[in-house]
């Protein structure tokens, strides 16, 4: 069977997997670690992509991130193309380094973003790369030993994990790490990685229950949340697709998209792909952005390259535009059309 598309949307929480080719490693040692951490670091901060937890694996890792300014496929497109492209240079090798592709799972927060912090954090110690608690605490290529602080790492963002377990700083980090130790027997949890409807429910226990009584709840191996969650997230996924699907049956291209943009603001294309700072001119720019990006499926790095910008103006420019549509309910087409 085909492969579904991946979920993405705006502010989404995601939970990444992606592993080596056939098993085989992805880090050699800590140089390959270290730069892989510089080019993350880089990556999410120039895509304003939220990061809260993290595990480098010999041969997979683990990332928990927020979609920010840029869809989480062009990250991760820039994070493993160039981890690939320097690690086969450093090791004089050839071919793919990672296996297929990446796994996304988009989860329901509120429900089980710390399940998800905890989760990621104990591979290293599951993995019996640490001995125990106290040298996972120290341990630099996770992100649990920024949140005791340990480390200090300007993208992984502690504080909103932190926040959870409390206002004040010593308090929440001591209740984070003894819920970090109360998972320490949990073992595998194959409901935060596994088929969907096992996710969805929480585990075996609740499947089983499900079954016995002949109730049938919507799931989806793509989306970790329970069943009212699962459908929200495809319906809205099946709205962007027909509202893009819609546009394009109606010839709208670049082109068709300038015309609407002159039509809403009165700034022609010439101007638009001129580097102009105008407010007006930026503004019409950034709602060009948006309808190409995120209505037609243009990927940024084309739009950088359009626009003779870099990639994070373009992300930019992107929520700006969506902004200026919500503000003045501007549709290309009427909801009915699709």
């Amino acid at each position: 069977m085909p492969r579904k598309a991946r979920i993405d949307a705006p502010g989404a929480l995601n939970h990444i997997i992606f592993r080596g080719i056939e098993g085989r490693n992805i880090f050699r040692d800590n140089r390959d670690r270290n730069n892989f951490l510089d080019r993350l670091g880089a990556v999410l901060s120039e895509t304003g992509t939220p990061c809260f937890a993290w595990a480098l694996m010999p041969n997979h890792v683990h990332l928990l991130l927020k979609t920010g300014n840029a869809p989480l496929s062009h990250v991760m497109q820039r994070l493993l193309t160039g981890h690939g492209t320097y690690f086969n240079r450093r090791h004089r090798r050839h071919g793919k380094l990672f296996q297929n592709r990446y796994k996304s799972i988009l989860c329901q927060e509120e429900v089980y973003f710390r399940e998800l912090v905890r989760y990621i954090h104990l591979n290293p110690l599951r993995a019996k790369l640490v001995a125990d608690l106290n040298s996972l605490d120290k341990w630099f290529y996770s992100g649990h030993s920024t949140i005791m602080g340990k480390r200090e790492i300007p993208w992984h963002d502690d504080k909103y994990v932190l926040k959870m377990f409390g206002e004040f700083l010593p308090g929440a980090r001591k209740r984070y790490r003894n819920y970090i130790q109360k998972g320490l027997n949990h073992g595998k949890r194959p409901e935060l990685t596994g088929g969907g409807l096992i996710r969805s429910l929480g585990g075996w226990s609740a499947v089983k229950m499900l079954r016995r009584s002949d109730i049938s709840m919507k799931s989806d191996e793509r989306i970790l949340g329970d069943g009212d969650f699962v459908e929200r997230v495809l319906h809205a996924a099946q709205e962007r697709y027909e509202r893009g699907y819609a546009l394009k049956a109606q010839g709208y291209d670049l082109s068709k998209t300038g015309r609407w943009v002159k039509e809403k603001t009165g700034i022609e294309m010439d101007d638009l792909l001129s580097k102009s700072k105008r407010p007006a001119i930026v503004r019409a720019r950034s709602l060009f952005c948006f309808v190409a990006c995120r209505e037609l499926g243009m990927k940024t790095t084309e739009m950088a390259a359009l626009l003779k910008i870099s990639q994070p103006s373009v992300s930019k420019s992107v929520l700006r535009g969506e902004k200026i549509c919500k503000e003045n309910d501007w549709k290309m087409i009427p909801e009915e059309s699709y």
